[in-house]
C-alpha cells in the first residue's frame, strides 16, 4: 500500500507538471500580449486615417504582403473567395475589404493585429493557408499603417463561407488551436546584430511580408513547415515551388544578387522567367517593391547555406536516339529556345546552364503540357508565351525530350520519366496526345 501511494503521488506530480507545462506553452503560443499597442475602440468601418504617408506605406506593406493575390477571386478587390486546394479540402480566402457584415469592416485595430499574425480571426482560428506563421514577425509601426491603408479600399459585400469545403475534422476550426501550440512559434523578428543592416532588411521581408518559406519550404503531414529543409523547395498546387537556397545544383547558387532582383523585378533574369504561381507573386507584389529592398532579399538569400539536393546524375540516350531527339529538338523547341538553348534574352529563358533544369522536373512538364506565359510587369510588358503540346507529345515524348535537353545544354540532370509527365497530365486533367483518323 504505501508503494502503491508512493507510485500515485509521482504520477500525480508528473501530472501536475505536464498541466502547468502545457499551461505554460499555451500562454506562451496563445498570449495576444503583442498586439497591446493596438487601439480597440474604432472598427475598421469607422476609422479615417489622416496620415497619406502611412497610407502609402501600408499600401507598400500589402504589396509586399501579396495580399490582393489571396484575396481577389471573382468578386472583386480584396473580397474574398480565392480557393486553395490543400490536402484537407478547398479552402476559401475571407473577405478583408471593410464590409461590417461580410467584410473585415468590424475588426478594432487590435483584432486586425491578432487576425494577421496570431490567426485569431473574427469566426474563431484562421489556418495557416493564411501566413499568420510568417506575419507574426511584422511589427507594430508596419501592422498600423497596413490597417490604415486597408481603410481606404473599397468595400465590397461578399460573404464567404471559408472553411465549407474542408474535411472533417478540419473544419472544426477550434483544432487549430492544437496546430498553433504545436507549431506556431508567437515571437516577435529579432534582428542578428552581428549581421549587417541590408542582411537584416532581407531576412526581414523574406520571412515575415514576403513570407516566402509558406511556398518555397516543404511540409509535413499535418501541413507544417519542415523547419530543416527552409526554402529548398516544396510543391504547391501542381507547381514547384524552386529551391531558394545558395546550391548550385537547382538553387540560386549561380544566381547573383543583380540577378534575384531583375526576376523579383521584372519576372525574368535571362536565366528564369515567373510562371505560374511565381507569376502571381511577381505581378502582385516583388514588382513594386523598391529596388532597395530587393537588394537586400538577393544578399539574404545567398547568405542561405546550400541544400543537400542530389540528383541521380546525367542521363544519356544511345546515339540514334539522341540524333532523333535532336531532331525533335529543332523543329519543336529551337525557334524559339536556339539550337544551343541560348534562348531569346528579355523574351524566352534559356536551357543552357540553367540550375532550373536540374532539379525537380514539375514546372517544365507543366509548360509542355498546359502552354504557359511569361509574367506581365510595368518594366517588362511584353511577356513571351509557349503554347501546349499536349496535343502533339506522349508522356514518353515529354520524358524524353525533356531528358534531352536537361542534358544537352551543360545541365547533368536526371532523367525524366513518363510517370512523372502523366502524373501531372492526369492531376491538371489535360488530354493525352490526340490520335490520328485512320478511318479515312
Amino acid at each position: 500500500m504505501a508503494r502503491w501511494k508512493k507510485n500515485y503521488v509521482g504520477v500525480a506530480f508528473a501530472g501536475s507538471l505536464a498541466l502547468i507545462a502545457g499551461g505554460a506553452w499555451s500562454w506562451k503560443n496563445l498570449n495576444t500580449e503583442a498586439s497591446r499597442n493596438a487601439d480597440d475602440t474604432i472598427m475598421l468601418s469607422n476609422f479615417r486615417p489622416t496620415d497619406p504617408q502611412s497610407i502609402s506605406r501600408g499600401k507598400y506593406i500589402m504589396h509586399t504582403a501579396n495580399c490582393a493575390a489571396c484575396h481577389t477571386a471573382a468578386a472583386g478587390d480584396f473580397a474574398g473567395g480565392y480557393g486553395f486546394s490543400t490536402g484537407f479540402g478547398l479552402l476559401l480566402s475571407s473577405n478583408i475589404t471593410p464590409d461590417r457584415e461580410t467584410g473585415i469592416g468590424r475588426m478594432t485595430e487590435r483584432q486586425f493585429f491578432n487576425a494577421v499574425r496570431q490567426g485569431i480571426g473574427s469566426h474563431g482560428m484562421l489556418y495557416p493557408a493564411m501566413p499568420y506563421t510568417a506575419y507574426r514577425k511584422f511589427s507594430d509601426q508596419d501592422m498600423h499603417d497596413l490597417w490604415a491603408y486597408m481603410s481606404t479600399i473599397k468595400t465590397m459585400r461578399n460573404p464567404v463561407k471559408e472553411n465549407a469545403g474542408m474535411h472533417f475534422p478540419y473544419n472544426i476550426r477550434f483544432a487549430m488551436v492544437g496546430w498553433n501550440l504545436l507549431f506556431f512559434e508567437n515571437s516577435n523578428f529579432l534582428k542578428e546584430t552581428d549581421k549587417p543592416e541590408e542582411w537584416n532588411r532581407g531576412r526581414y521581408l523574406v520571412d515575415a511580408a514576403g513570407h516566402c518559406s509558406v511556398c518555397h519550404s516543404p511540409r509535413n503531414s499535418l501541413g507544417a513547415e519542415v523547419g530543416s529543409r527552409y526554402l529548398q523547395g516544396a510543391m504547391l498546387d501542381k507547381w514547384y515551388a524552386l529551391n531558394l537556397t545558395a546550391d548550385n545544383l537547382d538553387g540560386l547558387g549561380e544566381w547573383s544578387v543583380e540577378d534575384i532582383v531583375s526576376y523579383l523585378k521584372t519576372g525574368t533574369n535571362g536565366r528564369a522567367f515567373a510562371a505560374g504561381p511565381m507569376a502571381e507573386a511577381v505581378s502582385n507584389s516583388t514588382q513594386y517593391m523598391t529596388e532597395r529592398d530587393l537588394h537586400a532579399i538577393g544578399v539574404y538569400l545567398k547568405s542561405l547555406p546550400a541544400s543537400d539536393h542530389q540528383t541521380s546524375g546525367s542521363t544519356r540516350h544511345n546515339e540514334a536516339e539522341m540524333k532523333r531527339l535532336a531532331d525533335v529538338y529543332e523543329i519543336d523547341c529551337s525557334a524559339c529556345h536556339g539550337l544551343e538553348g541560348e534562348g531569346i534574352k528579355g523574351a524566352v529563358p534559356a536551357f543552357s546552364k540553367n540550375s532550373q533544369m536540374r532539379g525537380d522536373p514539375t514546372n517544365m512538364i507543366h509548360a509542355i503540357i498546359t502552354g504557359t506565359r511569361a509574367v506581365h510587369t510595368d518594366l517588362a510588358p511584353t511577356s513571351a508565351g509557349m503554347p501546349s503540346f499536349a496535343w502533339k507529345f506522349t508522356d514518353q515524348d515529354i520524358a524524353n525530350i525533356l531528358t534531352y535537353i536537361c542534358n544537352n545544354c551543360e545541365n547533368n540532370a536526371s532523367q525524366v520519366s513518363s510517370q512523372e509527365a502523366n502524373k501531372i497530365r492526369v492531376e491538371i486533367g489535360i488530354n493525352s496526345k490526340l490520335s490520328r483518323n485512320k478511318s479515312g
